[in-house]
Order: C-alpha cells, then sequence, then structure tokens
C-alpha cells in the first residue's frame, strides 16, 4: 500500500490547558497504559475501544476503534516517537463507510508545552493522508479527492475539538495520581 503524502486528506490542532507542571506528565505512558473505559470517556459517544499491542517485530502500537462522522475507523497506531512530552503515532487505518471499506493513512502528534504559571497545554494533532486504495475507493465512487477532503476536514476536526480537552484532563488526573503514589 503506497501512502500519497503530498496529499493531506484532513488536518485538525487543538489544545487545552492543564494545571500540572510538564516535568510531571508523561503523555507516552498515559497513551500506553491507558484503560479501555477512560478512552470511551475522551470522546463519547465517539470512542468505542482501545488496546494495546506489539507489531511482530516488537515496537508499541495503539490500537482505537472509534466513530468519526459517519465512518467506523479501527487506528492501528504503531509508536514512530515516544517522550513524556511527545508521542508521534503512525496508522494505516480502516474506515468503514456507508459505502464500503478503505484505508488511509493518519498521523497522531500528542504533544506537551511548558507554558507560564507551572502549567502545561496539551496539543493534539492529527493528520489523514489518502492511500493509494483510498484514491481508488473514491475513484469507484464518482469522488474527487477534493470532494473526499471537504467531506472528512469538518467531521475530523469536530472530532479532535471534542477529545482534546477530555485527553488534556486524563492526562492530568494520570500525572495528579503518579505524584499521589510516589508520596504514598
Amino acid at each position: 500500500m503506497q501512502v500519497l503524502t503530498d496529499k493531506i486528506l484532513s488536518q485538525a490542532a487543538f489544545s487545552a490547558e492543564i494545571d500540572v507542571p510538564l516535568a510531571s506528565i508523561d503523555i507516552g505512558e498515559w497513551l500506553f497504559s491507558l484503560p479501555e473505559a477512560e478512552y470511551q470517556r475522551c470522546c463519547p459517544p465517539d470512542h468505542i475501544a482501545a488496546g494495546v499491542t506489539t507489531t511482530d517485530d516488537g515496537r508499541r502500537m495503539s490500537i482505537n476503534v472509534e466513530m468519526i462522522g459517519t465512518g467506523l475507523v479501527v487506528q492501528h497506531y504503531i509508536a514512530e516517537e515516544v517522550t513524556p512530552s511527545y508521542c508521534r503515532m503512525n496508522s494505516i487505518s480502516d474506515v468503514f463507510t456507508p459505502a464500503g471499506r478503505t484505508q488511509v493513512n493518519v498521523i497522531w502528534e500528542l504533544i506537551g508545552e511548558a507554558i507560564e504559571g507551572g502549567r502545561t497545554r496539551y496539543t493534539n494533532r492529527v493528520t489523514s493522508h489518502p492511500t493509494d486504495a483510498f484514491m481508488r475507493f473514491i475513484a469507484e465512487h464518482g469522488q474527487t479527492f477534493e470532494q473526499a477532503a471537504a467531506a472528512r476536514q469538518p467531521t475530523g476536526g469536530d472530532h479532535n475539538r471534542r477529545e482534546t480537552p477530555l485527553f488534556a484532563a486524563s492526562i492530568a488526573r494520570r500525572a495528579a495520581a503518579r505524584q499521589q503514589n510516589k508520596a504514598a
């Protein structure tokens, strides 16, 4: 499968501030120990299921199942970079639409930045690229890339807008629990 990185199907980045210092958070630890019920609370009713696994060669993966607009999306995120303040995840995602099944590439970046007052700004950036399979799929259904991108951008953006503050709050709760465990 070929990813068409020169084309952007959709892109959205939203931020939320949390009352936790950057040094106290660990986005990578949060992501790879996130309970499924907590994932579901981070964007109801869109978030359906989540789990953690590995690739055959041992790289960490996060599997997320969610509704984005009218599409059921199964994300197969492979960790490309994981640190306490930054994660870059890359997925060839299965998208089940009313017209059938296709695949897109999704880059998910989870970013923590220190801001004044000992606080953290969390940014959730999601960029989708078409695959050659996606381009064949839309052509078979009489749709241009521009039409597909115009349809996907609002739903992807709305989903990201709603999940970002809930992810940020979850990361803050995890940091507070870790601090509490250290003090005990």
